[in-house]
């Protein structure tokens, strides 16, 4: 299952791209990262099969367990995408909202898109490694 994650704004050459690019590197799932600008640009066309996560504020907060297992449950129901949108400063309106198959949140605070980005590239990572039975997230 491709993991595409799909951001509003540039991340450039930065701490935090380093930080994604160091996750993404590190998955054996197949991703892509398209940067759009903060506003307008074409955002791909949505293949069948495809799941949409919108990060937002509010949106659910999930365990990184809770995560993986989504995640794994798409793959193994055949979803072929999993696209991962992040918004510009102001978000998402309701309407584009109410596209995503899963709204998910990084808790009550607010986060700047780069932070975000690589929060998510963690994650991704985090929740391949469970679904792998690999030694790196531990239950505490």
């Amino acid at each position: 299952m491709l993991l595409h994650i799909v951001a509003r704004g540039r991340i450039g050459r930065s701490p935090e791209a380093d930080l994604v690019d160091r996750y993404l590197k590190r998955l054996s799932w197949p991703t892509r990262v398209t940067e759009l600008p903060d506003q307008g640009g074409k955002v791909p066309a949505v293949e069948p099969q495809t799941r949409i996560v919108m990060l937002d504020e509010k949106g659910e907060t999930l365990a990184s367990t809770v995560f993986a297992e989504k995640l794994g449950r798409w793959r193994d129901d055949g979803v072929r995408e999993t696209r991962f949108m992040i918004g510009a400063a102001d978000g998402f309106d309701d309407a584009a909202r109410g596209q995503a198959d899963l709204l998910f949140s990084f808790g009550r605070a607010t986060w700047p898109h780069m932070l975000a980005r690589a929060m998510l590239a963690e994650q991704l990572w985090r929740a391949t490694s469970i679904l792998a039975n690999h030694p790196y997230h531990r239950e505490g």
